[in-house]
């Protein structure tokens, strides 16, 4: 199935009860497709883009995450990143962006760097009981594959990315690079 070139319009719920409109008429929109509510390696990922969200922001782009996971659980899990977040159990998004599920999810040897990164991190917050622990049997499974695309206000897919692995995705930086050069309002 062949990469959308352009995004029709749409609005999409965040979990929040906001209305997100993809594509955004005032902004970019890097729209990511991660695992489930809990995976310690889209939290990692997710905590670094959340650090620096002030220069996404800067930059005119807005986050919009997409997880094969309900409400409920984006909400325990990830209910305090300062991005828009939305829960798509029946993958219905996943499909329409070529987003896959696959065993080299977890079993490529290059995603295991940034587990062991994510197990390390998570471990002391799920101890001290600050998070739960991710789930045993994640809504829709654990193999999921990370993707990551970057939207014109005119729908157009600028920039796109479908993860080989787990830990397969945009740094900020890359991001960032990938972003248009704004230019600054009189």
């Amino acid at each position: 199935m062949p990469l959308p070139s352009t995004v029709t319009t749409r609005t999409l719920d965040a979990v929040t009860g906001v209305t997100v409109p993809v594509p955004d008429p005032d902004h970019l929109i890097h729209l990511q497709f991660r695992r489930f509510a809990g995976c310690p390696v889209c939290n990692l990922h997710l905590r670094s883009i959340a650090t620096r969200h002030h220069e996404i922001l800067a930059a005119g782009i807005r986050e919009v995450v997409v997880f094969h996971s309900s409400a409920a659980e984006l909400r325990k899990y990830e209910g305090d990143l300062p991005f828009d977040l939305i829960a798509d159990p029946t993958r219905i998004l996943y499909r329409e962006f070529g987003i896959e599920s696959a065993p080299r999810a977890l079993l490529d040897p290059r995603a295991w760097p940034g587990i062991a990164r994510a197990v390390a991190s998570t471990l002391p917050t799920i101890l001290r009981k600050d998070k739960p622990a991710p789930p045993n049997k994640p809504d829709g499974g654990r193999l999921g594959l990370p993707g990551d695309f970057l939207i014109a206000p005119d729908g157009r897919v600028l920039a796109s990315k479908l993860g080989s692995h787990a830990d397969d995705q945009w740094s900020v930086d890359e991001l960032l690079r990938l972003a248009p050069i704004r230019e600054p309002h009189p």
